[in-house]
């Protein structure tokens, strides 16, 4: 299992449309053979700060499977416009 997590500093203002956006890709990643689950989070110290954290079946299920994959293309659509707020991705190996 590969565990991926991603940083965002969201705007105030931002907020509740990247929380819907993200609501919206969930469709996508559910559909996906390779996502396990998945989950937005809020840091309490810094709410302008959120964690995308998504289990992911294998490396090669994340980055072939699902990224060449119509789900890809709709999470990518949904969330794609907020990749600028990415700040930090990591990926870990269980």
């Amino acid at each position: 299992m590969v565990v991926e997590y991603i940083r965002c500093t969201i705007d105030e203002g931002k907020a509740e449309e990247f929380e819907h956006a993200y609501r919206r890709a969930g469709g996508a990643l559910q559909a996906s053979e390779h996502c396990e689950r998945y989950e937005v989070s809020r840091c309490n110290e810094d709410p302008t700060q959120r964690v995308v954290r998504i289990e992911w079946d294998s490396e090669e299920g994340h980055m072939s499977g699902f990224r060449q994959s119509p789900e890809f293309r709709s999470f990518f659509e949904a969330v794609g416009h907020h990749s600028s707020t990415t700040s930090k991705r990591c990926a870990t190996t269980r």
